[in-house]
């Protein structure tokens, strides 16, 4: 067995049409802070703090797509999941910065619901066990 990277930071890139517009929700969303690049096609969304080593970063690219979820031409390829200790408190509060509940909910009864951040990307409320 090989030995594996040791990382310093975690950062998630998401394509997107206004890295800063999609930085700012994100930053709502999760009360964390946006810090711009070193052009404005890259913003870093990080938590209080520098908090946890992770990050999500919003990248400006030309002729962006929304992928189609569940189906469609442009698949879903990545999505991200925030646990939370109640999906009823914590979706008002995300569709208050702009995200969208999407149509198709298969977590119903199953603890997680779908949404769309103002780019088009899924990601999942999911409801805490611990």
């Amino acid at each position: 067995m090989s030995t594996p990277i040791r990382t310093k930071k975690h950062v998630f890139a998401l394509d997107c049409p206004d890295a800063a517009a999609l930085g700012r929700f994100y930053a709502e969303l999760l009360g964390w802070r946006c810090q711009a690049g070193e052009d404005s096609d890259w913003v870093d969304v990080i938590p209080p703090e520098d908090g946890v080593g992770y990050a999500i970063a919003c990248q400006q690219i030309e002729g962006y797509r929304v992928p189609e979820w569940p189906e469609g031409p442009i698949p879903q390829q990545a999505h991200i999941d925030f646990y939370v200790d109640s999906i009823a408190d914590a979706a008002p509060l995300a569709e208050a910065v702009g995200a969208v509940r999407h149509p198709h909910q298969p977590g119903e009864g199953r603890g997680f619901a779908v949404f769309l951040d103002p780019a088009g990307h899924l990601f999942c409320l999911c409801e805490s066990t611990e």
